[in-house]
């Protein structure tokens, strides 16, 4: 078994190397003190458990795990903790294996059988429902991302989702009705194929086929459909 500690604190990964060395002699055991180093780990040789800690300067853990959901064969996470009870309450909610610090040996036994792969509606739960921080491609080219207050607007086009920033554009596994599920108050529907960030509007532009929505800091003008137009409206002018 390969498991990968991760966590800010030496003393928190030196506590879990000494647990894991009772429960799980046999075990590889790797750590990182930080989100980004993790994430190059997994890349390089991925583990069958990561033990995670959530708050962590830069990369956090929950970002972490989102990069790890998106994998093809996403390893298994256990979520530490110093969250208080309410907290506990949203990880409980989401299903997904957890230890509160400072980690006991039992509790650490326990989340080995409970350990599982955590999923974009769980983290949804863990974030407050507010959808993740970042949209992950990944791809025969390695695992790409983007912000997702970068986005701008995301286009069905193909067989694809194609999320549209400033930077660049990343080709999506999810669906238009999944992306819009996740984050109704960011991105609105103005096309059967489109989705656009409604902070990042600068105009709705009339053309002579119909109407263009204008946005900054890219060329991409998604059309509006006569069946979006008015709700549109109406969401613009409630900005």
């Amino acid at each position: 078994m390969k498991v990968l500690i991760v966590d800010d604190e030496p003393l928190a990964r030196q506590r879990l190397q000494r647990l894991l060395a009772r429960l799980r002699p046999g075990a590889t055991v790797t750590e990182a003190g930080d989100g980004e180093s993790a994430l190059r780990l997994v890349r390089g040789a991925p583990p069958d458990l990561v033990l995670l800690d959530i708050r962590m300067p830069g990369t956090d853990g929950l970002a972490v795990a989102e990069r790890l959901a998106a994998m093809a064969q996403p390893p298994a996470v256990v979520f530490c903790t110093a969250y208080d009870a309410y907290a506990l309450d949203a990880l409980r909610h989401a299903a997904v294996g957890y230890l509160l610090k400072p980690v006991r040996e039992a509790d650490l036994a326990q989340a080995f059988a409970a350990a599982g792969r955590v999923n974009r509606a769980q983290l949804a739960v863990l974030r407050g429902d507010q959808g993740r921080r970042e949209l992950v491609s990944s791809g025969h080219g390695g695992m790409r991302a983007m912000a997702v207050d970068a986005v701008r607007c995301l286009l069905a086009e193909q067989k694809y989702v194609v999320a549209y920033g400033p930077h660049g554009a990343l080709v999506l596994d999810d669906t238009l009705k999944e992306l819009e599920r996740e984050f109704p108050r960011r991105f609105v529907r103005v096309h059967r194929g489109a989705l656009v960030a409604l902070a990042h509007v600068t105009r709705l532009a009339r053309e002579d086929d119909g109407w263009v929505v204008e946005l900054d800091r890219i060329d991409r003008r998604p059309a509006v459909s006569r069946r979006h137009l008015a709700s549109f409206r109406e969401q613009l002018a409630a900005r």
